[in-house]
């Protein structure tokens, strides 16, 4: 078999090259929104296009919320191979994934309005969260209900919806909660639903800071709403803050880092990962993220 003539190599590796940044260039715009799903989709017709080669894992990575976990999940809903691109799916498979663009992107394009913060204990939620409601007027922060009662300077629909208990039984039983959580054994926790649903109308970004299992749970309710894992530096830097605290006694601290191992093992089931090395990098690392999509 003739080798390929070095003229046509090297016009082949400065295609391929220019391929690439085609590519590179098209998820670029897809993720700041100057090209919307369906137009990369209308584009891949062209069997010359970037669209066309683009690889449907690496589309579905470009859109807003879409991370590393649930593309895959995405793809199977929709009986796609992860190996097929753009340009050669079938009409069949076309036409599944344009109806669940819009179906997803019914806002016209917009991103998930609704961010939600967890992570291990210790890890610095809450006060990466006050960081951002002290230092981000644009972005809003869930307020939930609870059954407690106000303690002394906290405000009603400012701090805390407070609620009795027959009346929390109403949000559950109408569906009003996208999670919910009985604390201490004693008063009950939830996040109510219409408050997040009326800011995205108003086109505000919201962001819920909240425990694993609270993460969970708006998952099922809310599968449009972006997961954010707040993790620490490092397992030994976990412990130094958890011990740093001074708050909890021996038994306590091994049954907190206990929980912490089963908590850093969920990362995987979050669409972005980022780092609390300092309050105020990885504040503006989730505000960045919430505000490009």
């Amino acid at each position: 078999m003739a080798e390929m003539p070095e003229v046509d190599r090297a016009a082949a590796n400065r295609a391929a090259v220019a391929a690439r940044r085609a590519r590179a260039e098209l998820k670029d715009k897809l993720r700041s929104g100057e090209i919307t799903p369906l137009r990369a989709l209308e584009l891949s017709l062209d069997r010359d296009s970037a669209a066309a080669s683009l690889r449907i894992t690496d589309f579905l990575l470009s859109l807003p919320a879409i991370g590393a976990v649930k593309a895959p999940k995405i793809l199977e809903r929709l009986g796609i191979s992860d190996r097929k691109r753009l340009g050669g799916l079938g009409r069949q498979q076309r036409v599944r994934l344009e109806e669940f663009i819009r179906e997803r992107f019914q806002m016209g394009g917009a991103g998930p309005r609704l961010t939600v913060l967890a992570g291990p204990t210790a890890v610095g939620k809450g006060t990466v969260a006050t960081h951002i409601r002290e230092n981000f007027p644009g972005i809003r922060l869930s307020i939930s209900a609870t059954t407690r009662a106000p303690r002394p300077g906290e405000v009603d629909g400012e701090h805390y919806f407070f609620v009795d208990d027959e009346r929390f039984d109403r949000m559950l039983a109408r569906g009003e909660l996208l999670e919910w959580a009985t604390v201490h054994n004693s008063h009950r926790y939830g996040t109510p639903r219409g408050p997040v649903e009326e800011a995205s109308e108003r086109g505000e970004h919201v962001l819920l800071e909240i425990d694993l299992q609270g993460a969970r749970q708006v998952r099922k309710a809310m599968p449009e709403a972006r997961l954010v894992f707040l993790a620490p530096p490092s397992w030994d830097e976990l412990v130094r803050r958890l011990v740093g605290r001074g708050t909890e006694t021996e038994e306590e601290r091994e049954r907190r880092l206990s929980t912490a191992k089963v908590e850093m093992a969920a990362a995987d089931e979050f669409d972005a990962v980022i780092v609390n090395d300092t309050v105020a990098d990885a504040a503006q690392s989730i505000v960045d993220l919430m505000q490009r999509h």
